[in-house]
Formats: C-alpha cells, structure tokens, sequence
C-alpha cells in the first residue's frame, strides 16, 4: 500500500490491473495528489502482497481485501479508479459498500467478456496449464515483454524494466487464479448491469486503440444512467502509463465534481 498527498485531502484510490502493481500508477499520481489523497494498494497475488497458493483470488473477495485496508487507514469515504481488472474490483468493492464509494472511475475495463480481443501469442502460451507452467519457471524479460506487448499501442513506447519485474515477482497460480477470477465474474455479470444497480456516478476512460478490449465497446457504460465515457486518441490498454497528462485531465475534471468530504483519519 502507498500514500501519496495531503492526508486531510478527499480521498483517491488507485486499483491496478492484472499483472500489475501500484508502480503502474507513477506517473499519474504527481498530478493526482496535488489535490487528493491518493491511496495505492497491491492486489493479492501482485506488487508486495501476499501470493497464496489456495484460494482468495476471486474478484469479490479482492474488493472486500481493498474495503478493509481502506478502513484501517480510516477512509470512510473515496472515490475508487480502476485500471483494467482493476475496475471490476472497483465495481465489487462498490457493489459491497455503497457507503465507503462515492464514485467510480473504470480505465479500459472491459464491460463484458466477449468485448476481449488478445493477450497475443505469448499470453496464449502462457495460459495454457501444461507450456504455461513450464514456460513461467524459465520465463525470460523477452518473453514478459511479448506478453505484455499488448497493453501499449503508443509508438516508440518501451516498457519499463519495473513492470517486467512486477510479473518476475508473481506466481503461475496467481497469475492464472486472477485471469479465471475476471473472467467469472464478468460472466456472472456485465459491468455495466452491475455500474447500474450500484447508482453511482461513473467515469469511463477508454484508450481508442486498446489490443487488449475492443474501445468500441466502452459504448456499452452509456447504458449506465449519467455515466460519462472519453475516448483517448493515440493511447491503447494503459494510457496512464502511455500518456498520463492526457488520461489526468478527464479524471481531474471528474474528482472535481464528486470528490467526497476529507476524512479525518487516526494515524
């Protein structure tokens, strides 16, 4: 868990997606905190958390994990942005306390599981249980790099050594424990079915060319009552890495309307 910005400031919190960590969100946080308090927390499985072998990596439960650490640092109320996967633990830690979320921010979270394209071949691979396994005991920077490939559409964009690591750093089991957990549960559910039961403001931030979910289908959030949805020329899967003025500006005009009351916390 990290903390940035003024502790007495309406509180921000930063989910990362799959495979990631809070080091995905570095390069927007400066920008962020200059007027929030802006929380960071590693899912299971990934950055510096645990890496259990049993169970525990379901979405619900990763939201739960998220709404828990957030009371132990006495936030009671915050607004909750989501970064791929990220953004259906966002939607479930919602879905649980409609009193601790205020609104929500989803970037390039897929609304339904056919609205995915492709990790690509070294996804693939990686994802099959018998080369799977056997190809992540000898996984290599390269191959990392050919897995996460997909996530940058921006030319000349070079994928920095501390997200490989970030990969280097988790287990097959919770690797492929957290891919079926997303996938189950946008089964179970669309997101944007759920965004609405839930009746929170929404912000939607899709980059147009995305290889890993169809930026298309960011049209599916519009079903959602007030939900606002921005398109980002030139960015693809991760624009807050690929371009984070860019994908600072919607979300700062977004905090500015619903950021809740400041907290006061007991440190």
């Amino acid at each position: 868990m990290r903390q940035d910005g003024p502790r007495d400031a309406p509180a921000l919190v930063l989910i990362h997606g799959f495979g990631g960590s809070t080091r995905w969100w570095d390069p927007l946080v400066p920008m962020l905190a200059r007027s929030h308090r802006v929380v960071r927390i590693d899912l299971l499985g990934h950055g510096r958390s645990a890496k259990p072998a049993g169970r525990g990596y379901e979405i619900p439960e990763q939201g739960r994990r998220v709404g828990a650490a957030l009371d132990r640092l006495g936030v009671k109320h915050a607004i909750v942005v989501g970064h791929s996967t990220g953004g259906s633990v966002a939607t479930a830690l919602a879905e649980q306390r409609r009193d601790l979320v205020t609104a929500l921010a989803l970037v390039n979270t897929g609304p339904r599981l056919d609205a995915f394209v492709s990790q690509g071949l070294g996804g693939r691979l990686m994802s099959a249980p018998v080369v799977g396994h056997l190809l992540w005991r000898f996984r290599t920077d390269s191959l990392i790099r050919r897995v996460m490939s997909t996530g940058f559409s921006r030319p000349g964009y070079e994928i920095p050594q501390q997200l490989v690591d970030d990969v280097h750093g988790t287990t097959y089991h919770a690797y492929t424990a957290t891919s079926q957990a997303a996938d189950d549960y946008l089964t179970q559910r669309p997101l944007p079915e759920r965004l609405t039961a839930v009746g929170k403001p929404l912000l939607v931030i899709f980059g147009k060319e995305d290889r890993r979910w169809r930026s298309s289908s960011a049209d599916d959030y519009r079903a959602v009552p007030g939900a606002r949805v921005e398109l980002l020329p030139g960015v693809g899967h991760s624009p807050m890495l690929e371009d984070p003025a860019l994908t600072a500006a919607p979300l700062l005009t977004f905090t500015a309307t619903h950021s809740p009351r400041a907290d006061s916390t007991k440190e």
